[in-house]
């Protein structure tokens, strides 16, 4: 299946580690130019020389770049975004999530960091994108969020409180750019064999006793698949979302569960 993904250029936010760095790889791959961003140079050089590497058939007409921005810091991110003066088709929003607690135990702080880093930074990153997609009559945004949109997770409260809002800040924009061709989707991970997973995984076994064997088993078996996803799994649904394919698939969640959500 030929994507339409030649020439297009690519936003790809947390794109040194797991999804982000997945799902660069992939888009390169099918012939997008790749803008990298995050926060640690050192992380965004190498993954600039594995795009170097992919695998599409005309990769020599690719251009690869990156970003240096802290999402803590919104207005950096702006600044530096503007600054770039480049002009991007697709947009993938995906940032580390919270800290692992109780709702009832957060702080303000939480849910103020995890608002900016979220939702203030995606709806910069848009208004800044969004004119060009507009020009062009073409668009995607994927935000990568979680399932819990749909179903709370247990331990995760600024999470789910966060994630909710990013997921109807979405749907209402999807609503908004439909006409130009600018289509808004979420994509929601499941358990997916990341850092980020790890860290939850190690938070669980400090607090209910169990090894990180115990833990890890305990979440597969919460899942039909019985297993973790791999990262490049999450990164091809990204992929046929951001494709011309998928032209008439907008505001909607796509869980990337194996079949963990209970709900449709």
């Amino acid at each position: 299946m030929n994507l339409g993904l030649h020439n297009k250029n690519a936003l790809v936010c947390g794109s040194t580690q797991g999804i982000g760095k997945a799902t660069a790889i992939a888009l390169a791959n099918e012939g997008a130019n790749i803008t990298l961003v995050a926060r640690n140079e050192e992380k965004l050089k190498e993954v600039l020389k594995e795009l170097e590497n992919c695998q599409f058939k005309h990769s020599h007409e690719q251009e690869h770049t990156y970003i240096v921005a802290d999402f803590s810091n919104p207005q950096e991110l702006k600044e530096k975004i503007e600054a770039s003066a480049l002009n991007f088709h697709i947009l993938i929003n995906n940032t580390g999530g919270p800290a692992g607690g109780p709702i009832f135990n957060a702080k303000l702080e939480e849910f103020e960091n995890a608002f900016t880093q979220h939702l203030k930074c995606n709806h910069i990153l848009v208004q800044a994108l969004v004119p060009f997609m507009k020009e062009k009559g073409f668009g995607r945004i994927v935000n990568v969020i979680s399932t819990s949109v749909k179903q709370p997770l247990d331990g995760l409260g600024v999470s789910n409180t966060i994630r909710g809002a990013v997921a109807s800040w979405s749907k209402t924009l999807a609503n908004e750019l439909g006409q130009f061709g600018v289509t808004v989707n979420n994509v929601l991970p499941g358990f997916t064999d990341t850092e980020r997973l790890n860290s939850i995984i190690k938070n669980k076994s400090e607090k209910t006793g169990l090894s990180i064997d115990e833990v890890i088993v305990t979440m597969k078996n919460t899942t039909p698949a019985k297993r973790f996803a791999k990262p490049e799994e999450t990164a091809d649904a990204i992929t046929f979302l951001v494709s011309e394919k998928a032209s008439y698939i907008n505001g909607i969640n796509v869980p990337v569960d194996g079949g963990r959500t209970k709900s449709l």
